[in-house]
């Protein structure tokens, strides 16, 4: 099923340049941007206090909910468009179109809304009703698949449309681009590094397309082999943690690599809800369930230490899960 978007959004018709740096304005030092794009990235870290870890132990928060679009996936997004421009691949009057389980969608429809594409997005029919609006509300328009096939039926059913009509796509393809883990290569790792003055010792992501484990991981391990990347799955196919795969019963991305990570944890659905609404009671940090599962086992991580500074990347925020019961 096709959902109509909102008319009046011609493809390619406004591009506009993305300046490398922001100007900073008056005495506050407050940011001044030529469009929304710039405000991707630079997130904060945020400490999270906890008496029971060691004195020498410091975790910290990855606030990637407070990108423009609202998640990590924002970084993800605009990557993957400017390398399509770089490449020639898009250009003025094709339509911006890939799978996504929900935040992936959300920030492809954001930058091609600020780029001037048309984007179509294919995603399961119980994705959120909070994400299926926001990416309405950009101008895309989503094309709803079964939901028991969930994001691999999405990624089938996209790949059957642009086979159809090549000419009328540019299939971002977050699953096999070399763009999703550079975004993170060139932005996420390097803030890490940057943020904790070269003293991070663990890096704690979700596993779900995998970039964001992938180029930060590559970036940190680069500048200090000895920092462990901590990647994070559920423990079962049948989970309740959006964004995130079970590998072994899921189409693995390409852009995967196990050698990538250091470790890889296991976590519970209830575990992942229940440390999300711990972060909020003890910390007023409302985030989602993805969240909430790398701060489980950022935590558990962090009281087997005796020194170390660990971070976990907190993709999205709790908001969008709150229609779900969250």
């Amino acid at each position: 099923m096709v959902v109509p978007r909102e008319a009046g959004h011609g493809g390619g018709a406004r591009l506009m340049a993305v300046g490398a740096t922001a100007r900073v304005g008056g005495a506050s030092g407050a940011p001044v941007l030529d469009s929304v794009l710039q405000a991707i990235g630079n997130t904060p870290l945020v400490r999270l206090r906890l008496p029971e870890l060691p004195e020498r132990v410091e975790l910290w928060g990855k606030c990637e909910w407070l990108n423009p679009g609202g998640s990590v996936k924002d970084r993800t997004a605009l990557s993957l468009v400017l390398e399509g421009e770089k490449s020639g691949a898009l250009r003025p009057g094709r339509t911006i179109i890939d799978s996504s389980s929900g935040n992936t969608a959300v920030g492809l429809a954001l930058v091609g809304r600020a780029r001037g594409y048309d984007v179509e997005l294919v995603m399961p029919s119980n994705v959120s009703p909070a994400r299926r609006r926001l990416c309405e509300a950009y101008g895309a328009t989503l094309v709803v698949t079964d939901p028991l096939m969930g994001a691999d039926g999405a990624i089938t059913t996209v790949r059957e449309r642009v086979a159809q009509a090549p000419e009328r796509y540019f299939y971002a393809d977050q699953y096999r681009s070399p763009a999703n883990p550079l975004a993170h290569y060139r932005g996420t790792g390097p803030e890490l590094w940057e943020q904790t003055e070269g003293r991070l010792t663990h890096f704690v992501a979700g596993l779900g397309t995998s970039g964001t484990v992938m180029g930060a991981g590559r970036f940190l391990h680069e500048r200090d082999r000895r920092i462990r990347v901590v990647a994070v799955q559920p423990d079962d196919a049948l989970h309740g943690l959006e964004g995130l795969k079970h590998m072994p019963t899921s189409l693995v991305p390409a852009i995967y690599d196990p050698a990538g990570h250091d470790q890889l944890v296991l976590v519970k659905t209830e575990d992942g809800v229940a440390e999300a609404s711990r972060a909020l009671r003890d910390h007023g940090l409302l985030v989602g369930h993805s969240a909430g599962a790398a701060l489980w086992a950022a935590r558990r991580l962090a009281g087997t230490l005796a020194a170390g500074v660990v971070v976990a990347l907190l993709p999205d925020g709790g908001e969008r899960y709150l229609e779900a019961g969250g």
